[in-house]
Parts: structure tokens; C-alpha cells; sequence
């Protein structure tokens, strides 16, 4: 898949409610912050890692998505190959609160899960 026929209606990134929440409360608690920013970087043993940031604006390139309660998530068109088809969530694990990526394109993760490969 090339970002010249990446079709957001075919495939995307799907977020759960909980991790929209989430996303809302950490904008409105956010000076100047407007919308939230998924790529991947280069990182770890494996591979890859995401990038979660909360930006003022995206880029012109960036596939805007409008998701409930007024969010937008923007995704840098250069990661689109890696992120595409993930849910991401927020969980709650014993005392711990996170986003989770669950990426059906992950092959692999080290083992510090810092990073992942994928198909």
C-alpha cells in the first residue's frame, strides 16, 4: 500500500470510546493543543514504536479523521502502511492506564515492548 491509495473509508485507524475520552480530556487540559497526532518512529530491537502527540495543528499531508466529542486524530501519511487497520484503546491493566495498540500487522515485539516488526 502506497499513501496514493490509502482510502480512509477502506482503511483506517479505529478508535475505541475510551480511548476518545481519553484523547478529549488530555486536549482539554492542553493550553494550546488542538488535535492529536499518530506516526511511528524508527526505535528499539525491533523495528518500530508510536508516536502519540498532541499537536495545534497537523500537517497540510496528514489523513485528518474526525472521531466523537469533536476529536480529531491526525496520521502522518508516512506511517500509514504501518498503523493502518489499528484499534487503539485505552485499558486499564491493575494500576496502570494506557493506550493499546492492537495492530493486526504486528508480527513482532521485543521484549522490553518498546518496539514491534510488522508484515
Amino acid at each position: 500500500m502506497s499513501v496514493e491509495t490509502f482510502n480512509p473509508q477502506q482503511e483506517s485507524v479505529f478508535v475505541t470510546p475510551s480511548a476518545v475520552a481519553h484523547f478529549k480530556r488530555q486536549l482539554n487540559a492542553s493550553t494550546d493543543a488542538k488535535a492529536v497526532r499518530l506516526s511511528v518512529k524508527q526505535s528499539g530491537c525491533t523495528g518500530w514504536m508510536y508516536v502519540v502527540d498532541l499537536v495545534p495543528e497537523g500537517k497540510a499531508e496528514d489523513v485528518h479523521l474526525a472521531l466523537e466529542g469533536g476529536v480529531e486524530l491526525l496520521i502522518d501519511p508516512a506511517s500509514l502502511a504501518v498503523v493502518s487497520g489499528t484499534e487503539i484503546d485505552y485499558v486499564t491493566e491493575g494500576v496502570n492506564r494506557q493506550l493499546k495498540f492492537n495492530n493486526p500487522r504486528v508480527k513482532d515485539y521485543c521484549g522490553c515492548g518498546e518496539s514491534f516488526s510488522v508484515n
